[in-house]
């Protein structure tokens, strides 16, 4: 699986930083408004991570649809103060912890992150942008996508992550609007989503969504399926602690992501 802690050069224009703050890592988190499931997760996950700690910013998002006024949330301009606010905490990485780009295109991000280390002069990546590198760091073929949305949205993160080279395999969805219905989806509907595709071919699951409640089964369900499974609030903070400089491993009995180094770019 090759090391496990992220190449220095990931974070060498922060490693002054780094110094100042010792061996401790913050990291920011840019956090849907109606998201009620990234933040408890993410903390539960660095339970006994020493050293590790999260910190949230949110802003304004309710539902995701393809019409005007649901994709105009995502404007940088909304976007980029809340990464001002994180900047204030001296954090050593910053994550927009959504998925939106996985409709908008990828370039959104891409575009988000330049914006947001240019303002800040912290290094920053997204949730789609991490379970991206997530499928490519475990050299995946056959990739799945999970998510709660509605039927033209999952066509449209379809064709989106096929232009990144990224074709599905095989995908579910649940057909909801409203985001905070998202966190109200039972783990075990979620997991039942999980072994239909699997049972489809693929090799790796992608849970895309950060306000699906899905970390906690992503170990088990590795070990039953014989499967990557990609949850996106897990493997957004994976990228992150990786572009803080931190190791990664000891976060591993939250799956085999956590043992799996991003290819460095």
């Amino acid at each position: 699986m090759g090391q496990t802690q992220c190449h220095p050069s990931q974070a060498a224009p922060f490693e002054a930083r780094n110094r100042m703050t010792g061996v401790r890592k913050r990291l920011g988190m840019i956090t849907p408004s109606s998201n009620s499931v990234l933040e408890p997760v993410t903390s539960a996950m660095l339970h006994g991570a020493a050293g590790i700690t999260a910190h949230f910013s949110r802003f304004r998002v309710t539902e995701i649809a393809l019409d005007a006024a649901a994709l105009s949330q995502f404007d940088a301009s909304v976007m980029l103060p809340a990464a001002d606010l994180l900047a204030d905490a001296k954090v050593d990485a910053i994550a927009w912890n959504g998925t939106s780009a996985s409709w908008l295109g990828i370039d959104r991000d891409r575009n988000l992150c330049e914006a947001i280390t240019a303002r800040t002069g912290v290094p920053a990546t997204t949730s789609t942008l991490a379970c991206m590198d997530a499928t490519r760091a475990l050299r995946a073929r056959r990739v799945a996508l999970v998510s709660p949305y509605t039927d033209d949205v999952q066509r449209r993160i379809a064709d989106v992550w096929a232009e990144e080279g990224i074709v599905p395999h095989a995908e579910r969805h649940l057909g909801l609007r409203d985001n905070f219905s998202f966190g109200e989806v039972a783990p075990a509907t979620i997991a039942d989503m999980i072994r239909a595709v699997s049972a489809e071919g693929a090799d790796a699951v992608v849970i895309l969504c950060t306000n699906l409640d899905g970390a906690a089964l992503a170990a088990s369900l590795e070990r039953e399926l014989d499967i990557a499974v990609l949850d996106s609030v897990a493997v957004t903070l994976w990228r992150t602690l990786c572009l803080a400089g931190g190791d990664i491993t000891a976060l591993a009995a939250w799956g085999r992501i956590f043992q799996t180094m991003p290819a460095i770019k």
